[in-house]
């Protein structure tokens, strides 16, 4: 490790949304010229070697570097990044067991949903919204293959019949969905129309490269929400990073795109807002070129990770 550069370990989690969200912590950190090992929980086992070294914080997602750090007894700073409910097992299985670390004067909690976090009185939390690494996630100015996409679970029987209403009442579009296997298998389990789902699976991404190419081969991005309250979720950055439309259901947090980000109040609205943009070149330019350009200025990883550094430091 260089001598006088700030030591983070990172711990990269399992869980694939805690991965492509990591990875941009990660960026924010080396492009602050921290110097940061990564310790990856899905293929290492290695932790106690890596835990010989010496650091100056332990930085992840969610509750996993909380956890390392107290089931290892360490002495050094905690940065904790939530997308998921603090207060919920999508951050944890054992998160009543770490909980009340989170008030440690020398834990750091940052969370992505504003009204989640004025709810919550830890020392040390700090509302920040998501942010991506634009070194990653960018134009790659091709031609879109698919009209539509949506990544993520189709897990409640809302979210099942939702997605296969929209395909079924918007036929002559092609339309992309991205889920980890076995979230796939599920949905097909509880589906009145496997076959649609069936050909629209185009399988999981697990690495941020990969969801970069695939939202630049899709001309529309929508969203579902399925936690928080108010907050847009890491979809919402990584598409129009990569200056393509997202079009959500509605969060308070739309706001921070000063009314460019359309969002959708029903399944009509969000048909007839598909079909106004995907006919509309100069109306889609006009949105991906400005949402584009507000990420580009307050949602980037180097100038975030600098904020959360000026706090823990």
């Amino acid at each position: 490790m260089s001598k006088g550069k700030t030591k983070i370990l990172t711990i990269l989690p399992e869980s694939i949304g805690g991965r492509l969200t990591t990875s941009s912590l990660i960026a924010g950190f080396e492009q602050n010229d921290c110097n940061v090992t990564v310790y990856d929980e899905l293929f290492e086992d290695n932790l106690q070697k890596v835990l010989t070294k010496k650091y100056d914080y332990i930085a992840g997602y969610d509750f996993s570097p909380l956890k390392v750090k107290v089931d290892n007894k360490l002495d050094l700073p905690c940065i904790c990044y939530f997308s998921d409910d603090i207060r919920s097992a999508t951050s944890g299985k054992e998160w009543e067991k770490y909980l009340p670390y989170l008030d440690d004067n020398d834990n750091y909690t940052f969370y992505w949903d504003k009204q989640l976090t004025d709810c919550e009185n830890f020392k040390n939390i700090h509302y920040l919204p998501h942010f991506v690494n634009f070194d990653v996630y960018k134009d790659f100015g091709g031609k879109p293959e698919f009209d539509i996409m949506f990544a993520g679970r189709l897990d409640t029987d809302y979210r099942l019949s939702f997605f296969e209403e929209l395909v079924l009442k918007m036929p002559k579009l092609k339309v992309a969905w991205y889920a980890i296997d076995r979230h796939y298998k599920d949905a097909l389990k509880r589906s009145q129309y496997p076959e649609i789902l069936d050909l629209c699976y185009m399988g999981f991404i697990d690495n941020e490269p990969d969801m970069a190419k695939a939202i630049n081969n899709s001309k529309i991005v929508f969203n579902m929400h399925s936690q928080g309250l108010s907050s847009l979720n890491y979809r919402a950055f990584q598409t129009v990073a990569c200056k393509r439309l997202m079009i959500t259901d509605y969060r308070d947090e739309v706001a921070l795109f000063d009314g460019y980000m359309p969002f959708y109040e029903d399944m009509s609205d969000l048909i007839f807002k598909i079909e106004n943009y995907l006919e509309d070149e100069e109306a889609y330019k006009t949105i991906t070129e400005n949402c584009y350009n507000i990420a580009h200025k307050s949602h980037n990883s180097k100038d975030c990770v600098r904020y959360l550094m000026s706090i823990v430091k």
